[in-house]
């Protein structure tokens, strides 16, 4: 009998310690699961195609983001300007909401000047905007953004519309939806 008591207690206290352990395993299991689908959900573009990925690291192939139809801004800065840092979180918040319905591109050309090629950069921070068809963003009244409007010389096509310095995130996404952005 004295036996049968021990082996009961010795039950009892093997239950108290899986128990608990069984518990701290469950919700550590669910806490991975959970961890797995918030980096998963809303980034799988991101993710599965460097398109839509914030940092640019090679030269873009501007024709490719074009084929989207959706509005593309690119941020030219460098994470040793001031300005651009104060601007960072802001662009990083646009690309992680607007995550296909916008492609919003950052390049570091402090870093990798060679990103910059191609493009009328004189200061940093410089968005370069482009709308929903491909073509360069035409403000309704262009001296009143202080966008800059660049044109060829020879054909005086409009290239580029540019914003040099900081610009709110409100302005941005007002610039995204004229540019053709679906809310």
């Amino acid at each position: 009998m004295e036996n049968e008591y021990q082996e009961v207690n010795k039950n009892k206290a093997v239950a108290k310690i899986l128990v608990p352990l069984l518990i701290v395993l469950v919700i550590v299991g669910i806490w991975f699961i959970k961890d797995l689908q918030k980096n998963s959900d809303g980034d799988d573009q991101a993710n599965g195609n460097p398109d839509f990925a914030l940092k640019a690291t090679e030269p873009l192939d501007l024709e490719q983001l074009k084929s989207y139809g959706i509005p593309i801004i690119l941020d030219f800065g460098s994470e040793s300007c001031p300005p651009c840092r104060e601007m960072a979180p802001t662009i990083e918040k646009l690309n992680k909401d607007l995550q296909g319905k916008a492609i919003i591109k950052y390049m570091d050309v402090w870093e990798s000047p060679e990103l910059a090629e191609g493009y009328p950069i004189s200061v940093i921070p410089t968005l370069m905007f482009f709308d929903k068809d491909g073509n360069p963003y035409l403000p309704p009244d262009p001296e009143t953004t202080q966008m800059i409007l660049y044109s060829t010389k020879d054909t005086e096509e409009h290239v580029f519309t540019a914003q040099e310095g900081i610009m709110t995130e409100d302005k941005i996404r007002a610039i995204l939806v004229e540019m053709g952005m679906e809310e």
